[in-house]
């Protein structure tokens, strides 16, 4: 019997990675230079890890392999396969990432026989000043694109914007986008590890090498559509489910509760990923299977699972993510 399941963080260590991650997720002793901690991944090479129950040290793969729709869900298994459809990650970022766009499915499969890559953040913390980069600025076409690229004013033309706790930007695949220094998030997205990167700020390493621009391949890529503002608008609410994302690769709704709440899932035939992004709860499922939870927790729910209660102690966020279209 599938039960909730929590999974060893896999931290990547990076060049640009802060000292957020550790303290956040109650690690000790404290890592510094943590740029990512990849929550829960089915992305080769990096299996996620079961930390909990009678199934703790099977990978992530093994259990879709011997529980199959019982954890991933039927109509999941049609569309992805034996595959995860989502990587969920914590990203730190000490400094500037790189200006970045994504392949669509179709475009990914027909270079790399893999899926594309739609995304969204949560900024979780963000330092005075922080800012991130979403979407165009002003209209552009794919030969100015390249233009600026080259000439180094490709910034000039991207939407900025500062940020603070609880903003979110969702990410369609070709959306041009960056991290900037000082932005702690969640990060939900598709199984997929394509990157196109655009521009890295002339910076050198060591031996005095820039790194490599993959500035043809992202400029097939990019949505070259102009849109009004690529901030995600919600109104927070206490102790109800407010939807933050709702695309055909994942649902997204934020709980920020002060009493308990049951979710039913009888009707979803997918599994549901909680990310416990403030205090802690306990979850329990229709099954009498409990779990305590706290503050940078991923938590992988079977689709197996008809109803899930969780009950904060005293307050507790979360966001709650399945494949709902």
């Amino acid at each position: 019997m599938l039960y909730p399941f929590t999974f060893k963080p896999i931290l990547k260590k990076v060049i640009w990675g802060g000292s957020d991650i550790c303290p956040f997720k109650g690690i000790t002793p404290i890592e510094n230079g943590v740029g990512e901690s990849w929550e829960l991944s089915h992305v080769e090479g990096n299996y996620s890890i079961v930390d909990n129950g009678e199934l703790e040290g099977q990978s992530l793969d093994e259990l879709i392999r011997t529980y199959g729709k019982e954890l991933l869900g039927g109509k999941v298994m049609e569309r992805f396969g034996t595959t995860f459809p989502l990587l969920i990650k914590f990203i730190d970022a000490r400094d500037n990432l790189s200006i970045q766009v994504h392949p669509n499915d179709e475009l990914a499969k027909k270079r790399h026989n893999s899926f594309g890559k739609t995304e969204m953040w949560y900024v979780i913390k963000a330092a005075e000043g922080a800012a991130l980069y979403s979407g165009f600025s002003k209209q552009i076409d794919a030969d100015e694109y390249v233009k600026r690229v080259e000439d180094n004013t490709i910034m000039d033309v991207l939407r900025r914007y500062d940020v603070r706790p609880g903003d979110v930007f969702f990410l369609p695949a070709g959306r041009v986008h960056a991290i900037g220094a000082g932005c702690f998030i969640a990060e939900i997205q598709q199984t997929s590890n394509i990157t196109y990167r655009i521009y890295d700020y002339n910076r050198k390493d060591a031996n005095g090498k820039g790194r490599e621009l993959h500035t043809e391949l992202a400029k097939d890529a990019i949505d070259y559509t102009l849109y009004p503002d690529y901030r995600t608008s919600y109104e927070a609410q206490a102790n109800a489910a407010v939807e933050l994302a709702d695309c055909k690769y994942f649902t997204t709704n934020l709980l920020d509760l002060d009493k308990p709440m049951t979710r039913d899932f009888s009707g979803l035939d997918s599994f549901v990923v909680y990310i416990c992004m403030e205090g802690n709860a306990s979850i329990r499922d229709n099954e009498g299977h409990e779990l305590s939870v706290h503050q940078g927790q991923t938590i992988l729910i079977p689709a197996s699972a008809k109803e899930v209660k969780i009950t904060p102690a005293p307050g507790a966020k979360f966001m709650e993510t399945y494949i709902g279209q």
